[in-house]
């Protein structure tokens, strides 16, 4: 491989749009999102995701650094699979999207629609069985 083949590639950036959560992605996001509102923090949380919305790699490699603090609400391989969410593009609508979901119907109430997926279509999933200490 020439150094052309490799410079070519050394600026890509994943396609715009939603990123693709799978079926864990999916609970962490909703663990997280019920612990913001239980908080009553979503109003904050949502300011700071939208005007970090550029910068969301830098903010999915500060919860690397963040881990022990981060560690009261996920265990620590949710912890990597969440920072590892949030480096795709779209990450930050799709969290937006659950903590004002949650927010409308409550961190303990049952999800009737379940979690929607990227593209804003319900998909089976996100029960909201998980518990998250006050």
């Amino acid at each position: 491989m020439t150094w052309q083949d490799e410079f070519r590639n050394a600026f890509a950036v994943d396609k715009p749009g939603a990123a693709e959560p799978t079926e864990r992605i999916v609970e962490i996001v909703d663990k997280v999102a019920k612990a913001v509102v239980r908080r009553n923090m979503t109003t904050p949380a949502l300011m700071a995701l939208e005007m970090g919305r550029p910068l969301n790699f830098v903010a999915s490699q500060a919860i690397h650094f963040f881990r022990p603090i981060i560690s009261v609400v996920l265990d620590t391989e949710a912890i990597k699979e969440f920072a590892t969410f949030l480096e795709q593009r779209g990450s930050v609508e799709y969290l937006c999207r659950r903590l004002e979901h949650w927010s409308q119907i409550g961190p303990d109430a049952e999800d009737p629609e379940g979690a929607p997926d990227a593209s804003s279509a319900h998909a089976d999933g996100g029960d909201g069985s998980s518990d998250v200490p006050d």
